[in-house]
């Protein structure tokens, strides 16, 4: 199988919200760095009014791909992603309904969205990374295939466990079924929100999927300690080391991904 991708998000805490993490772009840019050296190759950040310089920042400090993420914002607040040609932009393929410590988010996202979207991201380079919340996610996703909206490989996050309208079970058996429904070509990633993280991240290690980690989703190591995005990096690639899953260098995940 192919090397583990390990993806870091030292973003908000959406249910720890007073969980500590980096917010400016000399901040950011160090924590990717830290995430980078721990194994981890993709940085999702959230850097809203200020893309240019968060995405400047990182790729003056390291080379680790840079991936923005705030999916539920609409377009005309994310363009600055693609002025600045950050390397990959997260793209939610449903209604965005989500329930957290301190609001929800109720956004829809229509299939009109989706392809200005796919145009935006073949006119300026951009990876797009669609976040696959339930099985609807994966119509939506079969519809751009179908209108040739996409070249493969399609670069696709299973989310779990996370609150609101969009919640899915954080199980294995909901991770094996909701894989087996991919289209072909898909490079999987997984999120967990939650202490089942654990379980699912060592699920997709061994069945060759890539995995996602950092205070965004959970920002508590296996003994219930809060600890930073790098920390829970390392504490992966740990895993999938003793799993016998080598660790994709930043040159094997952008050709897994498509970038050049």
């Amino acid at each position: 199988m192919d090397p583990l991708i390990i993806i870091a998000t030292p973003n908000i805490s959406w249910l720890n919200p007073g969980v500590p993490y980096p917010e400016t772009p000399s901040e950011i840019a160090e924590e990717g760095a830290l995430c980078l050296e721990n194994g981890a190759t993709i940085l999702h950040i959230h850097a809203e009014g200020q893309w240019i310089e968060t995405i400047q920042a990182v790729r003056a400090r390291c080379k680790i791909i840079v991936q923005c993420g705030m999916s539920s914002l609409p377009i005309p607040e994310r363009l600055d992603v693609y002025k600045e040609r950050g390397d990959m932009i997260s793209i939610v393929l449903n209604h965005h309904d989500e329930a957290f410590a301190e609001g929800d988010f109720n956004v829809l996202h229509t299939k009109d969205e989706l392809m200005e979207y796919a145009r935006l991201c073949h006119e300026h380079q951009v990876i797009p990374e669609f976040e696959v919340w339930h099985a609807g996610s994966i119509w939506n996703l079969n519809y751009l295939i179908e209108k040739q909206a996409l070249q493969p490989p399609y670069i696709t996050t299973l989310f779990f466990g996370w609150p609101g309208g969009t919640w899915s079970p954080p199980t294995i058996e909901e991770y094996l079924y909701r894989r087996s429904l991919m289209p072909p070509g898909c490079v999987v990633n997984v999120s967990i929100m939650g202490q089942e993280q654990r379980d699912i991240v060592t699920a997709a290690i061994l069945n060759g999927d890539h995995v996602r980690v950092g205070t965004e989703d959970y920002p508590f190591d296996h003994h219930g300690k809060l600890v930073a995005t790098a920390d829970l990096v390392k504490q992966t690639a740990e895993i999938a080391r003793s799993l016998g899953r080598p660790l994709a260098t930043v040159e094997q995940a952008r050709q897994m991904i498509g970038l050049h």
